[in-house]
């Protein structure tokens, strides 16, 4: 959806750095960097989101009966999701709780109750597929994962054909670096070198 990368630009959500890379948390040195958190302090940005994503997870997974998020960041997406919905709602955390119950998922889920796990962005998938794991071991049965965001990255692809796990998202690389060439976010010249990162990201490691 050009309307959710136009807004996510607008509001800061994505910064684009071609020639001074980011670095993430895992290393990697990026021309992108992706914060959609930003978008719960914008009302009728987070309004299209959680419309966006409930709309897109009726289509593909019309059986869904339980909207799950990740912690931290898909937490907000998805109870907007579930409320839109109107479907229970539980989120995942990164690890079982070391004390009470241990839980690893908060809430209430039934023995293959099909899930929907809710995420902000998609990079390579680890975390969200952990997370899928961790529904499934639990007792649901993951129809798949909707996200806001996803970099289109060859390793993220492959990792979610490997889980045989589905994904759908709102917007993309490729269309985020579309819109910001239209913008005038960035020039031409940006939108390559923007363009080969995605290609092999490796490579802006060396």
């Amino acid at each position: 959806m050009k309307q959710i990368a136009e807004q996510l630009l607008e509001i800061k959500a994505v910064a684009l750095s071609p020639n001074d890379p980011f670095t993430w948390a895992s290393g990697l040195k990026s021309p992108i960097y992706c914060d959609n958190r930003l978008t719960m302090s914008f009302p009728k940005v987070r309004r299209d989101v959680a419309q966006g994503l409930a709309k897109k997870i009726k289509e593909t997974y019309p059986e869904v009966e339980v909207i799950a998020g990740t912690a931290t960041a898909g937490i907000p997406h998805a109870a907007w999701v579930a409320e839109i919905l109107d479907l229970p709602m539980v989120y995942i955390r990164g690890k079982a709780k070391d004390h009470g119950k241990k839980n690893q998922i908060e809430g209430q889920i039934s023995e293959s109750q099909k899930m929907v796990v809710v995420e902000d962005l998609i990079s390579t998938g680890g975390s969200v597929l952990e997370a899928c794991v961790a529904a499934e071991n639990e007792g649901a049965k993951v129809l798949g994962v909707a996200a806001i965001f996803t970099y289109e990255l060859p390793k993220g692809i492959k990792n979610f054909e490997t889980a045989k796990t589905s994904f759908v998202t709102l917007t993309n690389y490729s269309e985020l670096i579309e819109v910001a060439t239209e913008k005038d976010y960035i020039t031409e010249a940006d939108a390559v070198l923007l363009k080969k990162w995605k290609e092999n990201p490796a490579e802006w490691n060396k």
